[in-house]
C-alpha cells in the first residue's frame, strides 16, 4: 500500500539523504510545502512531520486520514495532543537530540554578549577600528533556570570556566556527583545571585512571562540575561527597558515571543541585545538526527515496527 506524509519543516532531510530513503523505501511519498500552505492540504495525508507552526484542534478534527504527527524537533506545545488522543493520532518528538546544539549555542551566546564580540564586529563592519570593554566569564556565578538535559549541558559548559552554577527547577530534588557545582534553589536566589542568567524553560501557563518586570528587577544590576527556550517567557518590553537603563549589561536570545521579530521593536535600537533567528537546533549533525528519528517512526507507524518517543501512546 502506498501512504502520503506532508512535510512543513523546514529542514527535514536537508542533511544527507537518509531520512528520505527511509521513506521511499516504505513506498511512502512525500510532499513539502510552507506552512501557510498546510490547513488547505493536510486533510490528504496519512502522516505529517511538522515544524513549529500551529495545528489548531479544529483543523486536526478534519484530518480522517491522519495517523501520525512527528514533531521535527524537541517542544510539542504547537500540537493539540488531548485531541490527537481523542482521535488515535500517534504523536512523536525527538528529545533530547538538541541538548548539546542549543547549550553550545547558549554558552556561545553568553560569551559574545559578555565579551562584545558582536557588536565589535558590527562596527569594524562600519569602518571603526575601536575597542570595547566586555565582561569576565570566568569564575562567576551562572543562573539556570530549568535543569533537563539542555540545562545541565550548560552546567558542563560551565565547570570548565570554574563558574558557580545556580539551578531553578520544580521537577529535579537530587544531583549526581557530576553536578556537584551545582547548587538547587528558588527561582528569586538564582535572580538575586546570578550574574548570568539562561533559561532552559519549556513554555507553560506558569512560564509564560515569567521573566517580568518584577523579575528582572530581582536580577543583579549589570547581569546578563539569555534565552534559547521560548520567546513568550520573557516580557520583552519588560527586558527593553531594563536594557535601556542599564540595569541589565545585557541579553542574548535564539527565540521571541513572535518570530521574526517585528522589523519597528525597539529592541532591535540597542547595541547591548543579540538576537539569532531561532538557530538552537540547525546543526548538520541534529538535523539529520531528528530527521531520521521522524521517518523511521512514520515507517513504523505506516507500514510496522517499534515507534520510540510516543507522547500518545496510541496504536494504528
Amino acid at each position: 500500500m502506498n501512504w502520503n506524509v506532508l512535510v512543513t519543516s523546514r529542514s527535514f532531510g536537508t542533511v544527507g539523504s537518509e531520512a528520505v530513503n527511509i521513506l521511499k523505501a516504505a513506498n511512502i511519498h512525500v510532499d513539502y510545502i510552507q506552512a501557510s500552505e498546510f490547513e488547505r492540504c493536510i486533510e490528504q495525508y496519512d502522516a505529517l512531520i511538522i515544524g513549529a507552526h500551529e495545528f489548531t484542534s479544529d483543523i486536526m478534527r478534519r484530518c480522517n486520514k491522519l495517523k501520525i504527527i512527528c514533531k521535527h524537533g524537541a517542544e510539542i506545545d504547537n500540537i493539540p495532543i488531548k485531541t490527537a488522543q481523542e482521535m488515535g493520532i500517534t504523536v512523536t518528538n525527538a528529545p533530547g537530540v538538541n541538548a548539546n546544539p542549543v547549550a553550545d549555542l547558549a554558552f556561545g551566546l553568553l560569551l559574545t554578549i559578555a565579551r562584545q564580540i558582536a557588536y565589535t564586529n558590527k562596527i569594524i563592519h562600519m569602518g571603526q577600528w575601536k575597542t570595547a570593554t566586555g565582561t569576565d566569564i570566568y569564575g562567576k556565578t551562572l543562573g539556570l533556570l530549568g535543569f533537563g538535559s539542555i540545562g545541565k549541558n550548560m552546567a558542563k559548559r560551565a565547570k570548565g570556566f570554574d563558574m558557580k552554577v545556580l539551578a531553578y527547577d520544580l521537577y529535579v530534588n537530587e544531583l549526581s556527583y557530576e553536578y556537584s557545582h551545582v547548587k538547587l534553589c528558588g527561582l528569586h536566589e538564582v535572580l538575586q545571585c546570578s550574574d548570568f542568567v539562561s533559561l532552559h524553560l519549556p513554555l507553560t501557563p506558569n512560564t509564560n512571562q515569567l521573566i517580568s518586570h518584577s523579575a528582572i528587577s530581582k536580577m543583579k544590576k549589570g547581569s546578563y540575561l539569555i534565552n534559547t527556550a521560548k520567546g513568550e517567557i520573557i516580557d520583552e518590553y519588560a527586558l527593553y527597558e531594563a536594557l535601556a537603563s542599564g540595569h541589565l549589561a545585557g541579553a542574548a536570545v535564539d527565540v521571541c515571543a513572535v518570530e521574526p521579530i517585528h522589523a519597528e521593536s525597539p529592541l532591535l535600537t540597542l547595541d547591548n541585545f543579540i538576537i539569532t533567528p531561532h538557530i538552537g537546533v540547525y546543526t548538520k549533525e541534529a538535523i539529520a538526527s531528528v530527521s531520521r528519528i521522524c521517518a523511521k517512526n512514520i515507517a513504523a507507524k505506516l507500514c510496522g515496527g517499534s515507534i520510540e518517543f510516543s507522547v500518545t501512546d496510541t496504536k494504528l
